[in-house]
């Protein structure tokens, strides 16, 4: 028997004596079953495929014959060449084809579905079940097997509505009748539990998966996601849309489920280089980036803002993340008013050959000087420079230098530029030919004027700002100021932990990105940097870029055991603390101690991590900062991770991490070293800090603090411990 056709891991013997139970069985079984034929099919497919291709390319190679001797010849030659080209694209659009419809497969035979919804379609027409899982896949008559959790039909199990209920296909409602809503527990072709619920949130086999200790990323979040999420995920496409949610309400799997979503609705024209990703930190990035390929689809652009602006060119430069609104504002309004100077501009040059002059540049703006500074004159200017570039290299095209260099070409070197051997037999020809030789080697300088790189950018933004310098930011944002310069290709963005951006970063991105659309996820609790982005800020940014934004609130702590969100919500105004809830059991009180005695501190410090080390899952020891971490490190045992930027998260076991790094991950256990006064004021800050560093927590946390307790936790030594 093929090993594929069992597992090890059995469901509970009691099972046995649900017939639902064995019949489900038996159908996930027949499904399994059903994938491993088309899996194995599909690879002979291939196999074969390939050996018939090998063999087609060399046949046709043979029969080849490359000649350059004459035009007829090179003719022939040229079309026996294009005939193959066709040939092996042939090839590999079936083969791609075949690929992606076997990744799907082995998507599914890691979990073949994870629900199924028995649907009416019409009236007096028996029910069909459908079953839904990350992967659609079809048998060899194109009968769905499975759907995917994206498709129309699948929205039915989202929604939650039993009875009439409807999803849109093509624009278009289509109403059906909901008559079961069943989830499953299943590893590969073992059916370990079902449940039958209509609302997925209260039902136990939920609770107790969601109980369960978190994978190193976040697997299968498809199979959980609730309403609330779903109405995000699904949500129409809107220029912009805010997502204000709670620690813990799954606005990272609502954020990696609605870019999988988007992949899904548009996946015959949306490329993953059109969609941008913008985490807090590196050790964020990796936390996620196996996410996506779970859910059957490519990762995007993922940056964080220090990443983006290297990508651009800006590493050298100061960031400008803390930069004040300012200064952005101050260069637009003196853009109206610039004169640029003769100095503002630089030769551009090619291959140690001057192609354009200062002077030259400087006089093509000139022609239009009754334009005022800005992208409408850069636009003339540059079609300007476009024709002067030409004259300039049909000149270079006559050089008598040029044409030896060009007819001192090797044999290989003529047919790989020019895709035949050069044989003029007067000088028109001659010239015809360097002239084709002058573009191919200068055809890049075409494209360093369309990126204004002929602009000294840095001498024009010094004099408008009266400053020694600017910032990426500032640079970028007088790029685009004066050159209309945008990411023309995005489609959309989507920005995680929103609410450590500030409204310069913000402003810089809503313009670079402006035809895109953005979705923007936060919690304003989170929010532990001074000068960040209010989220009425954050809304004023997107109006006035976008024309209009969505605001969605999530209240759902899905992460945390009610025992946790009751303390991190006790660090809120008393107001906001009434809408947050928790769908866990109760669970493990958090302990919080307060120690005068170092030596006593750092005892209870020893045996809180031992203790952790004992637990199942990853436990992570959160410092206020990188000093404090700094500091820890060498008062913790070796078998304690240190993690700093860039570097992946373990499986399990016991970390430290400073509170920046640690914003966006969870643990199942944290421990926060030092809440003492002298790290966590009284202040707001202080208390959005320990809020985040609290509700990292899935069930238990500790707090200690080597000295007075911070003022900040008062309220919750009088809630969560009395």
């Amino acid at each position: 028997m093929s090993q594929d056709l069992f597992d090890t891991n059995t469901p509970d013997q009691t099972t046995h004596q649900d017939p639902i139970f064995v019949a489900e069985q038996a159908h996930l079984t027949q499904t399994y079953n059903k994938l491993i034929e088309l899996r194995d099919a599909l690879n002979a497919e291939l196999e074969a495929a390939h050996e018939g291709a090998a063999k087609d390319l060399k046949d046709l190679s043979d029969e080849i014959r490359v000649d350059f001797g004459g035009a007829d010849e090179t003719m022939e030659t040229l079309a026996a060449i294009e005939t193959l080209n066709a040939v092996i694209d042939a090839y590999n659009q079936y083969h791609d084809f075949s690929v992606d419809k076997l990744r799907r497969i082995l998507l599914a035979l890691q979990r073949p579905y994870f629900a199924m919804v028995r649907l009416q379609m019409r009236p007096n027409r028996p029910a069909r079940d459908i079953y839904i899982g990350a992967a659609g896949v079809t048998d060899d008559a194109r009968r769905p097997l499975i759907v995917d959790w994206r498709s129309p039909v699948a929205e039915t199990y989202y929604n939650q509505q039993m009875g009439e209920t409807s999803y849109l296909v093509d624009g278009k409602e289509r109403k059906v009748t909901l008559e079961l809503r069943r989830q499953y527990d299943i590893s590969r072709n073992v059916l370990h539990n079902y449940f039958d619920t209509t609302i997925a949130i209260q039902d136990s086999m939920l609770l107790n998966t969601l109980k369960k200790h978190h994978s190193k990323k976040l697997q299968a979040i498809t199979a959980t996601i609730q309403r609330e999420q779903n109405q995000i995920v699904r949500h129409e496409d809107v220029p912009a849309l805010l997502v204000d949610g709670i620690a813990g309400s799954g606005k990272t799997s609502v954020l990696l489920q609605r870019i999988a979503y988007l992949f899904y609705q548009e996946r015959e024209i949306l490329r993953p280089d059109q969609v941008y990703l913008f985490t807090p930190n590196s050790v964020f990035e990796s936390y996620i980036d196996q996410v996506l390929p779970s859910l059957g689809e490519s990762n995007p652009q993922v940056f964080t803002w220090k990443s983006f602006m290297s990508e651009l060119g800006l590493s050298e430069r100061n960031s400008g993340a803390t930069d004040s609104l300012d200064s952005l504002n101050a260069l637009e309004a003196a853009l109206p008013h610039l004169k640029l100077q003769r100095e503002d501009f630089k030769e551009l040059r090619m291959h140690d050959t001057a192609l354009l002059k200062p002077q030259q540049i400087a006089s093509a703006l000139a022609k239009f000087s009754q334009f005022p500074p800005g992208p409408k004159l850069i636009a003339l200017t540059k079609d300007e420079l476009h024709e002067r570039l030409n004259r300039r290299m049909g000149q270079l095209a006559k050089h008598e230098d040029l044409q030896e260099e060009m007819l001192s070409l090797t044999l290989e070197e003529q047919v790989e530029l020019f895709g035949e051997s050069l044989n003029p037999v007067n000088d028109e020809e001659t010239l015809a030919y360097a002239k084709r030789y002058v573009d191919l080697l200068f055809s890049a300088a075409h494209e360093e004027i369309e990126k204004a790189t002929w602009l000294r950018f840095d001498r024009i933004g010094m004099r408008m700002l009266k400053t020694d310098h600017l910032t990426a930011a500032e640079w970028l944002y007088l790029k685009m100021l004066i050159t209309g310069t945008y990411a023309r290709d995005a489609r959309f963005v989507l920005i995680d932990e929103v609410q450590d951006y500030t409204a310069t970063q913000l402003t810089v991105l809503s313009h670079y990105f402006k035809r895109a659309h953005f979705m923007l996820l936060g919690d304003k609790h989170q929010a532990i940097f001074e000068g960040t982005a209010s989220f009425d800020e954050v809304q004023d940014i997107f109006v006035q870029s976008h024309g209009s934004i969505e605001v969605i609130q999530l209240t759902t702590s899905y992460r945390s055991s009610p025992e946790i969100t009751q303390l991190f919500a006790s660090l809120l105004d008393p107001s906001e603390r009434r809408t947050l809830s928790s769908i866990h059991r109760p669970g493990v009180t958090p302990q919080i101690m307060a120690f005068e005695d170092t030596d006593a501190y750092l005892a209870q410090l020893h045996q809180t991590v031992t203790q952790a080390h004992e637990h199942e899952g990853l436990t992570a020891i959160i410092c206020a900062h990188k000093d404090r971490a700094s500091w820890l490190a060498k008062q913790l045992p070796d078998n304690v991770v240190c993690v700093h930027d860039g570097k992946p998260l373990p499986h399990k076991g016991v970390i430290l991490i400073d509170l920046t790094l640690a914003k966006g991950l969870e643990f199942d256990e944290v421990i926060i070293p030092d809440a003492q006064e002298a790290e966590y004021d009284n202040s707001e800050l202080s208390r959005r800090r320990l809020y985040t560093a609290i509700s990292r927590a899935m069930h238990q946390v500790t707090i200690l603090s080597q000295g007075t307790l911070s003022p900040a936790l008062s309220p919750a030594l009088k809630e969560v411990l009395t």
